[in-house]
């Protein structure tokens, strides 16, 4: 891998290009109401966020942090001891040095350590950060920007994080491993899986590449968040990407006053509590719920919840069970074993990072919108939300299959009947449609009604409702007739399925299920270059990238 990183890799000419149209995120109808509202900036969620996601929010956002006393010693000491011996680039290690300076701030985003990146969005969310660091650079040169993807390694999740889906078709790591799935190891069974993987990719231009990728980051032995840290930097370290390894008892250290309070007073569970009240009186469904203790235990493999029983703190299968006393000393001296929960993961994470931004999709904006209060609380300042970018990726095959069909790539936002519909009338040139004599039809009643009033007005309610009852009955005949049409159209029913299939897997968007290994193996590095070249930054648009 020598030479990864030398300044010539962006320059090398791209196999692959593409254009890009936008939509907003509205027409996708992919997407919550609270993730819509927010980007429209909804009066109702003006309490729930402290800056609006523009040039403007940030500069407060900037002004709000430069107030926090950020430990950035600690931090650049230990982002250092994590890269040791790590293969990386020079504006990775100036970006390290950076944070050293008061001017320089963080562009975050995060995820769990999913296999191999897990789904699309997982890339997405990681060169959302970076093209939004760039752009801030432009417009603010006085400041410096960092982009940090902070990896969730302490998710005990494994049936979320287990799996990757190649053309649609699930590989699932089988283990009996617990705990956090970032301290498991790479054993035979992933190894296996990267097998599987290449049988699939190979024969593909860059195949080799991505699965040699694999197989140098994800070896037997190897902890899953040290291959997917590993990983991660080797393909976008040319950016200036940081990854962060949170699981680290000195940046915990820095959090040892804010979790002891959780521990004995629980504030966080009351104040986010209410803030759940006042979102849900506003409409809204949310995303995450609080505990009474928002910490869990974590030990070796071990990863399990702490509770409160009288007197006692206990996490049974970690086998603790200790007093108020106890819990304080075992907090001040192993702080690494205390692992926050979605409530308090985002405190963590702003208290330790220089942060001005977070990039997070709708599900994470949401629950971020439930803790304002909690921040304020804390006096940790709270970020700017941006919600991350989405694309939609169209290779040529299927953009010929839509055109020939006669449609758009837009229009497959339709379901598959709205689709057949639209294909038949449009082909049918209206045979199915009874318009113009359904017309001359309530022409003829207007009449009849005339007629029926002159002689008797008790007539005209009657033949108002002969008029009805036609019309209804002339309806359900057009509908017949549009069904025994589309009967004719099987072939196109069945090209409209397989496209939606493909873009829509399962009716979701393709982001939030295909693995990006398939289009990496496909268009090698200049797939990611693409991806860089099309995401917005602080424009909240989804974007449909179209192959050339």
């Amino acid at each position: 891998m020598a030479g990864r990183y030398g300044s010539d890799s962006l320059l090398l000419q791209p196999i692959m290009d593409c254009t890009s149209t936008r939509l907003p995120y509205r027409q996708t109808g992919a997407f919550s109401r609270i993730a819509l509202d927010y980007i429209d900036q909804a009066a109702a969620l003006q309490p729930f966020f402290a800056h609006p996601p523009t040039l403007q929010g940030i500069k407060k956002s900037i002004e709000a942090r430069k107030q926090f006393a950020t430990n950035r010693d600690v931090l650049v000491q230990e982002l250092k001891k994590q890269y040791e011996g790590v293969e990386t680039s020079e504006k990775v290690k100036k970006h390290i040095e950076s944070l050293l300076s008061k001017e320089t701030f963080t562009i975050t985003t995060a995820h769990q350590n999913n296999i191999f990146t897990g789904p699309l969005y997982f890339i997405y969310k990681i060169v959302h950060v970076i093209k939004l660091a760039d752009q801030l650079k432009e417009s603010l040169p006085n400041q410096n920007f960092v982009p940090v993807f902070y990896i969730g390694s302490e998710d005990a999740d494994l049936d979320e994080l287990n799996h990757i889906y190649l053309s649609g078709e699930k590989l699932v790591w089988e283990t009996k491993q617990t705990g956090a799935v970032g301290r498991m190891k790479v054993d035979k069974g992933l190894v296996k899986l990267i097998g599987l993987i290449e049988g699939q990719l190979s024969v593909l231009p860059n195949g080799n590449e991505i699965i040699n990728l694999l197989k140098e980051y994800y070896k037997e032995g190897t902890t899953v968040k040290e291959a997917t840290f590993r990983f991660v930097n080797s393909l976008f370290a040319e950016y200036g990407l940081v990854v962060l390894l949170p699981d680290n008892a000195a940046l915990k250290r820095q959090m040892i006053k804010l979790f002891e309070d959780d521990l004995l007073h629980q504030a966080a569970s009351g104040i986010v509590g209410k803030a759940d009240k006042d979102l849900q009186a506003a409409g809204y469904k949310v995303q995450a719920h609080p505990r009474e203790i928002n910490l869990f235990y974590l030990k070796d493999d071990k990863r399990e919840r702490i509770v409160k029983q009288g007197t006692r703190y206990k996490a049974q299968v970690t086998g603790l069970d200790m007093s108020e006393d106890e819990l304080k000393d075992e907090l001040r001296n192993y702080p690494e074993r205390f692992s926050p929960n979605v409530i308090l993961r985002g405190l963590y994470q702003e208290t330790i990072l220089p942060s001005i931004a977070f990039i997070g999709g709708g599900g994470e904006t949401a629950y971020w919108l439930q803790y304002r209060s909690l921040f304020e609380n804390y006096k940790v300042p709270f970020p700017v939300l941006v919600l991350r970018n989405s694309f939609l990726l169209v290779e040529k095959k299927w953009q010929e299959k839509i055109v020939k069909l006669g449609f758009t790539t837009e229009d497959f936002f339709l379901s598959e009947q709205e689709l057949l519909k639209r294909l038949v009338e449009k082909e049918s040139s209206n045979k199915t449609k009874l318009n113009g004599s359904l017309n001359e039809l309530k022409q003829l009643y207007d009449v009849f009604k005339t007629q029926a009033a002159a002689i008797d007005h008790t007539l005209e309610k009657h033949v108002v409702a002969l008029k009805i009852d036609t019309l209804r009955r002339l309806h359900e005949l057009e509908k017949k007739m549009l069904r025994a049409e589309k009967r004719k159209y099987a072939d196109q029913q069945r090209q409209i399925h397989s496209i939606k299939e493909y873009l829509f897997p399962v009716g979701g968007l393709q982001e939030r299920m295909e693995n990006f290994s398939y289009y990496y193996a496909k268009w090698g590095v200049a797939f990611i270059k693409q991806l860089y070249t099309h995401s917005l930054s602080l424009e909240q648009e989804f974007a449909v990238l179209l192959e050339q």
